[in-house]
């Protein structure tokens, strides 16, 4: 019996040592987010938070963003979304005028942090406009060859009734 409790106290030692080292920098989140703040290129703002140790961020984090431009507009406080282009990843679409900003965003407890960093906004790129299609002569020669077609399979007709109406003798 007191060997089924040590192999069972053995086990048990093993599977802690498993997986206690795995789950070690889980645990070592101390709370502070790594916050990296930029400018989109144009009228917006993208953020990308992770764990202070650089783990990715897992969970949702309400980030709030405040901006003040050189000229004395100020924007904010705005409550950041998730995006679509990655974990941690969070961006505000266009809210800036062009001009220079700086832009402050911060996380709530248990995540503690903030950061400010100077953003330079631009106007927002419009695509190219885009030229008319050329006409690539596709339907006018699918007529053609329709055309072409029936032109010949008349032809075949004739020739081949004319060689039938030959053939018989007149009486």
């Amino acid at each position: 019996m007191v060997r089924r409790t040590r192999r069972a106290a053995a086990v048990l030692a093993g599977l802690l040592l498993a997986i206690l080292p795995a789950a070690g920098p889980a645990w070592a989140h101390n709370g502070k987010l790594k916050l990296e703040v930029a400018g989109d290129g144009a009228a917006g703002i993208t953020v990308q938070a992770s764990h202070a140790d650089g783990h990715p961020l897992d969970t949702l984090v309400r980030l709030v963003l405040t901006a003040t431009a050189t000229a004395g507009q100020a924007v904010g406080p705005v409550q950041l979304e998730p995006a679509g282009e990655g974990q941690g990843f969070y961006a505000t679409g266009p809210i800036l005028t062009p001009g220079d900003w700086q832009v402050t965003v911060s996380a709530p407890a248990p995540h503690t942090s903030k950061v400010t960093v100077q953003v330079r906004a631009g106007a927002a790129q419009t695509a190219p406009p885009q030229a008319a299609p050329l006409p690539d002569g596709s339907s006018s020669s699918r007529w053609w060859s329709v055309a072409l077609g029936v032109v010949a399979v008349l032809a075949i007709t004739a020739a081949l009734w004319l060689k039938v109406r030959w053939r018989k003798p007149q009486a």
